[in-house]
């Protein structure tokens, strides 16, 4: 069996994990009073401070697990534990980040940041202080005062994520948050997400359809199946940190991790 194939049938799976997803079912309603499986005896862990994406077919489930561990979508059976309490009695904060930036427009940068702090309750004496930490380590000094519509993608994404930050979670939910990027932000998009996870090092879950994206960023990759989606392979990503997302791109084993999950994608399990 080679290195790819070992990684594909290895249970990376945390002992003490930080999220633990157990054998999930979510179902949407129909107009006409039915339901559809989405997600599937869903089973899957996270361990402190570990980076992990999702990826799978469009309309598996990937964003469904984001919003069920966020509490803003019930699931029908299963256990979904933080810290090995149920969400009800979870006592950690969880950050979600979109796919669209979701950024009020009629506010400046500075209080689209600080909206983060005031829904985290942080004491008023921080926020300033705090706001003006991360627009200058979100490389956002000089914009403080800028609305929306006068930033490119990529900034308004970074001023997104400083929303984010500025609300110190525990557990960071990023759905496809560079997916309308272009591919040289996205890149550069990447690098700066990296460059956060490695100062915080929170928990972090990543839903992508973007494969080498997935490989660049993650500790493992989970591959759903089609819907009712649930995880068909845990994939340990064993390339050295820190990692430059250009210089990546040349590295064989790279290319061996890229191959095996679009393998197990066209599958289709």
């Amino acid at each position: 069996m080679n290195a790819v194939a070992r990684h594909l049938h290895h249970d990376a799976a945390p002992t003490k994990p930080k999220i633990g997803f157990e054998g999930v079912d979510v179902a949407y309603p129909t107009p006409e009073g039915g339901r559809i499986p989405v997600v599937s005896e869903a089973s899957f862990a996270v361990g402190k401070g570990e980076f992990v994406s999702i990826v799978g077919p469009s309309g598996c489930g990937k964003s469904t697990v984001l919003r069920v561990l966020s509490g803003l979508l019930a699931h029908e059976k299963g256990t979904v534990r933080i810290n090995g309490r149920s969400l009800e009695e979870n006592r950690e904060r969880i950050g979600f980040m979109f796919q669209r930036d979701t950024l009020l427009p009629w506010a400046s940068v500075a209080d689209n940041i600080r909206i983060g702090a005031e829904l985290a309750n942080i004491a008023h004496e921080r926020r300033d202080a705090r706001v003006a930490e991360l627009i200058g380590f979100l490389r956002l000094s000089g914009f403080e005062k800028h609305r929306p519509h006068q930033l490119s993608g990529g900034m308004r994404q970074r001023v997104a994520l400083g929303r984010l930050l500025a609300f110190e979670p525990h557990i960071y939910l990023l759905d496809e948050p560079f997916g309308a990027l272009d591919a040289q932000t996205k890149i550069a998009m990447g690098r700066e997400l990296l460059r956060v996870w490695s100062e915080y090092k929170r928990s972090v879950i990543f839903v992508t359809h973007d494969i080498e994206e997935a490989v660049t960023l993650s500790d493992r990759v989970l591959v759903m199946s089609p819907r009712p989606g649930h995880i068909v392979r845990d994939i340990a990503v064993d390339l050295p940190r820190p990692r430059d997302p250009k210089q990546l791109r040349k590295d064989a084993r790279f290319a061996d991790l890229v191959d095996a999950i679009w393998s197990e994608l066209d599958a289709g399990h």
